[in-house]
């Protein structure tokens, strides 16, 4: 058996045996521990949850209460053409509003459909009446369905389309003194504030969401999972809790626990809980009925980021001790002659792992390790040459391609790709420096006719030549380019809107008189724009094409500049 075998056959057995005995036993205590321990804290969480926005709520409903009993409103909900009668319930109104927590309030009066409404910053004072509720608008149907189903209060997440508010709406039915339905009063609570005050409180591993009484999305950190005016809406098309799980066990177990609370609701602090998956992550979901309001408080709790199994260093003790005898008892057979040289080995291999191949001085004992390491700095020779060699391959090859990527091999200008790097870099320093530049776009008259009757080796060769006669053209410092088919792109830069315009009159004047050397007389359409600071590439493109197709229906050969709205320069 040789040294190789008999090694790793030792170390693997003592490892194995320890290992496997330490780990069976941390894996079973610490899930026990993990999930009782949570179990334990999601009721706890449930309940503080619940606590919490109770606490937010339940001042606020006994305010809308009062405000429903109020006999100056109930005496203009019987009389709504009263003036006096308004007068008084509309101070009446705003004494409410100073005491709600969102200073702001709603009455609605079923005879009339009237709706009034006045917030924080008093907006509305004196023209508190908003509205008139439509029973056939959808945007309203919230109001007659409440008053349908009957129920002296409501909890509401809605988006008021008329006032162009979205708030968790309080609503109480006020009724005469013949239980009749007159009208409905009530506040509404800032949504995004609510959220981050009782729901998004940044509790790493602690996920909190309210749902209604058919498990509708109340109130949750992504709005997008909110069901919006859940009162209206038919079972089926509501947002409801289990479109925060995958797996179909998931959502049956989620909906089985609501079911659950409410056959039990009159047990007070009653919490279900249970396993879930949300996200690929398992989580354990505890669920309270809350009785005051309707509504279920769900809390999901990630045990892994709450109580990570590392904690449980006891139980990893045994783990612990098991390896430290392994790796005493490793140490006792394993002689210098043969650990020495692996150490010196691992740290090489670990030098050229992170690209450098200056190796230590490694020891070479006569046996299969010293004739290993003997193999490895040989290879480790070879592999520095190949490297450094296909690094420079792969530098030349990069370079070149990046250069053909940016050039139009027919005019060797710069192709599309590399006028819009040019541009947005021009962009960019125009907005740094606070200074404009010049964009001239032209392409050849009637090019397609000249390519149908003198062919497109003929044309190919009109477009080398224009594209010659515009680096003659420009300055040095300038980016002439072939945006594509026969038009071509010139930025100018630095450039002033005088400068533009005797550019892009030079260039189509010396194409005509170049081309017509040539015996094929072209001519061209030049449109130009000259940009200011704060223009982005799509306005700059489009202002100069625009020009471009001003200068083709004013009968090319011919120059147009579209002014800037910065410079004020009058259209060419």
């Amino acid at each position: 058996m040789s040294l190789k075998t008999r090694f790793l056959s030792l170390a693997a057995g003592l490892i194995v045996i320890s290992a496997c005995a330490s780990w069976l036993a941390y894996r079973e205590l610490s899930a026990d521990l993990i999930e009782r321990w949570g179990r334990q804290v999601a009721e706890i969480q449930v309940r503080y949850d619940s606590a919490r926005l109770l606490q937010s709520l339940e001042r606020e409903i006994g305010l809308a209460r009062q405000m429903a009993d109020s006999s100056a409103l109930l005496n203009w909900a019987a009389a709504p053409g009263n003036q006096a009668l308004e007068d008084t319930a509309i101070r009446e109104m705003e004494s409410f509003r100073a005491n709600f927590r969102d200073n702001s309030y709603f009455v609605a009066l079923r005879e009339s459909g009237h709706y009034y409404f006045n917030n924080e910053q008093n907006e509305f004072a004196g023209k508190q009446f908003r509205y008139v509720l439509d029973p056939d608008e959808p945007n309203d149907a919230w109001f007659y369905q409440l008053i349908e189903e009957g129920r002296d209060f409501h909890l509401n997440v809605n988006p008021d389309a008329e006032l162009g508010v979205t708030k968790l709406w309080i609503d109480v039915l006020m009724r005469n003194s013949a239980n009749q339905v007159v009208g409905m009063v009530g506040t509404g609570m800032n949504l995004d504030t609510f959220l981050q005050d009782i729901v998004d409180i940044n509790q790493e591993g602690i996920t909190t969401l309210f749902v209604d009484y058919n498990g509708a999305i109340q109130l949750y950190r992504d709005r997008n999972y909110i069901d919006f005016a859940s009162v209206i809406k038919p079972e089926g098309q509501k947002n409801t809790v289990d479109l925060l799980f995958d797996a179909p066990e998931d959502k049956q177990q989620i909906l089985g626990m609501l079911q659950l609370l409410k056959k039990s609701s009159g047990s007070a602090g009653h919490v279900e809980s249970g396993f879930v998956t949300v996200e690929g992550r398992e989580h354990l979901a505890g669920v309270a009925f809350l009785p005051a309001i309707g509504w279920f408080e769900i809390t999901l709790l990630d045990l892994n980021t709450l109580l990570p199994k590392s904690y449980l260093w006891p139980l990893v003790a045994v783990f612990i001790a098991s390896l430290l005898i392994t790796l005493i008892v490793f140490h006792l057979i394993i002689q210098s002659r043969i650990l020495k040289p692996i150490v010196g080995l691992e740290e090489a291999v670990d030098k050229v792992r992170r690209g450098s191949f200056t190796l230590p001085r490694l020891d070479k004992p006569d046996n299969e390790i010293g004739r290993l390491v003997d193999h490895f700095e040989k290879m480790t020779d070879s592999l520095r040459d190949s490297t450094r060699e296909l690094e420079n391959k792969v530098s030349l090859r990069t370079d070149e391609l990046a250069r053909l990527a940016r050039i139009d091999p027919l005019t060797n200008l710069k192709n599309r790709r590399g006028l819009d790097e040019i541009l947005e870099e021009e962009i960019q320093r125009a907005e740094r420096l606070g200074s404009g530049f010049g964009l001239i776009w032209l392409d050849i008259d009637h090019f397609k006719s000249i390519n149908d009757q003198l062919g497109h080796q003929a044309g190919d060769e009109i477009l080398c030549r224009v594209a010659l006669w515009l680096k003659a053209g420009v300055r040095p410092y300038d980016h002439p380019g072939r945006w594509g088919g026969d038009e071509f792109v010139i930025l100018l830069s630095p450039c002033d809107p005088a400068t533009l315009e005797r550019i892009a009159r030079r260039i189509c004047e010396n194409v005509e008189q170049e081309s017509r050397k040539t015996g094929t007389p072209v001519t061209v359409s030049v449109g130009g724009y000259f940009s200011e600071p704060g223009d982005n590439i799509d306005t700059v493109l489009r202002n100069a094409d625009s020009a471009l197709y001003r200068a083709k229906n004013g009968g090319r050969n011919r120059v147009c500049i579209t002014p800037s709205d910065k410079t004020g320069i009058n259209p060419v």
